[in-house]
């Protein structure tokens, strides 16, 4: 009797975790972090719920740290299988997960030396030399070709249009059984990615949910970022945006250009203050054919993200020199929520600075740096000490490389059959909630929220789903 166990995404958008176990085989689909409140990331930290050792196999369907980033402690624990993902994925992943051990070793650091610990001594989660060691075990394979990933379970990636790499996974168990992991749904009519791939039919679906109770800002071809861009250019503020290294920063380089390029801004320094968003970048320019088609009409994608004053902020000292200039500038740093790295210093910089403006193009999850600001808090702790904020904070959403409630339900529109069971994960209870009503009112499918570590049999039911079931 084959099962399915979810160990994170429940009820939340981090941590996504599902341990599929055949009777034979025991295999996770995603290995994420789970990030924002303190309950969440003491999560990491729990005995995992399964020994490490005795999974064989890990597939991931795309490289953001809530679904990859626990993959160095996995193997620190004794996973020893291969992590099948897409080759988008894999180069990704070699950027994000040394960089997620490096902050953890520089966290646990900081603590001992400033005593801001309760343990004696502070560890870091995992270790540089975990993350290299999870590399070295990664199986990238091609979209859309079928490959048997353990005894008896086949796994196909089918391009989901939310990051370089990303996919969902389609498991095909023996006997013909399938299971579809949506991980995050990507948009529709954007720009740098396709569209998601349209699915027919699967008998067990799990969806995302971060956006399933709202429903994107029609896109406004780039007018409210400029009027922000100007707003800040008239001030001679900083406008510093914090955004995720990977995907994110595409994007908002693209519509600065874009702008530029139209001439609706200012043309002013743009930086983009984050190694591994510069790496990404060369990513993106590599794998041409994965991105939009209207992205490249000259053969390659760089040109898209480069403005006119553009610089890739490379050491340490650089950052810290860019943190104390005062002249107008673009800064794009990392993380997108605020919670760590370079954009920390930017923000205590900025925040208390009146005529700057710090702008939010990604989703915020609770407990985060990043949505205390957006939801209006005047103080916020950085480095131990509280910053007072006098800057400007905004929030542009329709820059989200996560589907809508409208366009997942355009997604699930492309299904030729409801499958026997939908599971609604990664989101807060509020989206999920709204979300299975509206996938049940509208659809009529079978619909299940599931709880941290609940775990469903996937036998076949014993009749078709009934509407509002």
């Amino acid at each position: 009797m084959s099962t399915l166990r979810f160990l994170g995404a429940t009820r939340t958008v981090t941590g996504s975790k599902y341990l599929l176990d055949t009777g034979r085989v025991r295999l996770l689909v995603d290995c994420g972090l789970f990030q924002g409140l303190k309950a969440l990331r003491l999560l990491n930290w729990d005995e995992h719920p399964v020994r490490p050792a005795d999974i064989e196999t890990v597939v991931l369907t795309h490289a953001h740290l809530d679904h990859c980033g626990y993959l160095p402690r996995l193997v620190a624990q004794g996973f020893r299988g291969r992590i099948f993902c897409t080759a988008g994925t894999a180069e990704l992943c070699r950027l994000v997960l040394p960089d997620a051990a490096r902050l953890e070793e520089e966290d646990a650091r900081q603590a001992n030396k400033h005593g801001y610990t309760k343990h004696r001594p502070a560890l870091p989660l995992f270790t540089e030399a975990d993350a290299y060691r999870a590399l070295t075990q990664l199986q990238p394979v091609g979209y859309e070709r079928p490959m048997p990933v353990a005894d008896g379970v086949q796994a196909e990636f089918l391009n989901a249009g939310h990051l370089l790499g990303s996919a969902f996974v389609r498991v095909t168990l023996d006997g013909g059984r399938r299971i579809l992991f949506g991980g995050d749904l990507g948009r529709y009519g954007r720009p740098v990615l396709p569209d998601p791939v349209p699915v027919a039919e699967t008998d067990l679906l799990l969806v995302e949910s971060t956006y399933g109770d709202r429903v994107h800002d029609p896109d406004d071809h780039g007018a409210r970022l400029a009027a922000i861009i100007n707003r800040v250019a008239s001030r001679g503020g900083r406008l510093i945006i914090p955004s995720f290294a990977i995907g994110r920063v595409e994007e908002v380089l693209y519509w600065i250009k874009r702008l530029e390029d139209e001439r609706a801004i200012p043309v002013l320094p743009v930086y983009v203050d984050s190694p591994m968003a510069a790496g990404a970048l060369k990513y993106y320019s590599q794998r041409v054919n994965e991105l939009d088609p209207g992205l490249h009409p000259e053969g390659r994608t760089l040109h898209a993200f480069c403005t006119a004053r553009f610089r890739t902020v490379a050491t340490p000292e650089e950052s810290r020199q860019l943190t104390v200039r005062r002249d107008p500038a673009i800064v794009i740093s990392s993380s997108g929520m605020a919670t760590g790295g370079r954009v920390l210093y930017h923000l205590e910089c900025a925040l208390p600075d009146p005529d700057s403006t710090v702008l939010f193009v990604g989703y915020q999850a609770a407990g985060t740096r990043g949505r205390r600001l957006v939801d209006g808090e005047r103080q916020v702790k950085i480095h131990g000490r509280m910053i007072d904020v006098h800057a400007r904070v905004e929030e542009i959403d329709s820059m989200s490389a996560h589907a809508d409630s409208e366009e997942i339900l355009r997604w699930l529109g492309g299904f030729t059959r409801p499958p026997e069971r939908t599971f609604i994960v990664h989101g807060e209870p509020s989206a999920q909630d709204t979300l299975k009503a509206i996938i049940t009112q509208r659809l009529g499918w079978r619909v299940h929220v599931p709880a941290y570590l609940e775990q469903v049999d996937l036998a076949p039911l014993a009749a078709p789903p009934a509407a509002g079931a």
